[in-house]
């Protein structure tokens, strides 16, 4: 008969070690206390805080940076737009000078007594000078541009500013125009698109013409604008390339630069009305009522004349623009005392 194997305990060196009470203990770690967390303000205040954030990535930072560059970009190129957009602004062209009538019977030739170079008026005779055509009829309407003048706003003007040429048409000035009356009857006219105003530009010009200094003299004369045909003259402000054709018409040169009178009409350049002359020491709006003065006087009848002597002024009829010769500057033909400013004829 198998004997049944029973089942007991392991031995010893697979079972729980027998413990020494002397020799050995276990030990156990004392148990952790936690600090109590800071308490938080607010309706959450005792709720467990939330861990930091992750820092971010390398990629999410650069695209900050690429963010900024572009703002940074973006604001520069519209700086960049914002002046070059106030450094274009610009004004524009001056106003004009128109000068007023004077007798319907003066003498109808074209002034050719300048030499080429330098004239203030009329310029040297072409050759074999064209018959002269009659101009359009300008029309009698207001004109809408405005009046950039330069003396009034303050700025000064360049070449640059002056236009070089113009339409070839005009505007005849309404106010101040008398439908009776007596005086030597005389029309302003402005060639359209040059930024003046035909009225303002007469206004001007009837101040000159009625001032005691000028042809009027206190009286002696008197001077009538106005806007049909019974003008004995025609004072017309026009741009260089206008001023060279119609002066051209009656066999004067003007080159861009200077006026003419041609029979009843008066051309006045207007880059001269504008810039006046390097010779002319006084404002341009001095140098304006010489010009006034000196064609009207060539409408009078009256010839060039040249400086008196050293340190007197120098007559309204002299070439001013061509040097003073020992004069001073000098826009009027009479003194304030009524004294006739005038020089030795020039042959």
């Amino acid at each position: 008969m198998t004997r049944r194997r029973t089942t007991g305990t392991l031995p010893p060196a697979y079972g729980e070690p027998a413990r020494d009470e002397d020799t050995f203990r276990l030990r156990v770690p004392p148990p952790r206390v936690r600090p109590a967390p800071a308490p938080r303000s607010g309706p959450r205040a005792g709720s467990r805080s939330r861990p930091a954030p992750a820092p971010r990535s390398r990629a999410a930072a650069r695209s900050r940076v690429r963010r900024r560059q572009r703002s940074r970009r973006r604001v520069l190129s519209l700086a960049v737009l914002v002046l070059a957009v106030v450094a274009g602004a610009a004004f524009l062209v001056g106003r004009p000078w128109l000068h007023g009538g004077g007798p319907a019977d003066a003498a109808p030739g074209p002034s050719r007594t300048a030499p080429e170079t330098g004239p203030d008026n009329a310029s040297k005779p072409l050759e074999d000078a064209p018959d002269p055509t009659p101009p359009p009829t300008p029309t009698p309407t207001p004109s809408a541009s405005a009046d950039t003048d330069a003396s009034r706003k303050g700025d000064a003007l360049g070449p640059e500013d002056i236009p070089a040429s113009g339409p070839g048409t005009f505007t005849v000035a309404r106010a101040g125009v008398a439908s009776t009356g007596g005086g030597s009857a005389y029309r302003v006219e402005v060639e359209d698109g040059i930024g003046v105003d035909p009225d303002r530009a007469a206004a001007d010009i009837a101040a000159v013409l009625a001032d005691p200094r000028g042809w009027s003299h206190g009286g002696e004369r008197s001077f009538r604008q106005v806007a049909d045909g019974s003008a004995g003259l025609v004072i017309r402000i026009a741009t260089p390339a206008t001023t060279d054709r119609m002066c051209g018409e009656y066999g004067l040169n003007t080159r861009g630069e200077v006026n003419c009178r041609g029979g009843e009409k008066v051309m006045v350049n207007l880059k001269r009305w504008q810039l006046g002359s390097p010779q002319f020491d006084g404002p341009v709006s001095e140098y304006r009522a010489l010009i006034v003065n000196h064609e009207v006087g060539h409408w009078l009848g009256r010839g060039h004349e040249t400086c008196p002597g050293k340190g007197r002024p120098a007559p309204a009829m002299m070439q001013q623009i061509d040097g003073l010769k020992g004069c001073v500057a000098n826009a009027w033909p009479y003194d304030a005392k009524g004294r006739y400013l005038g020089g030795p004829k020039v042959p």
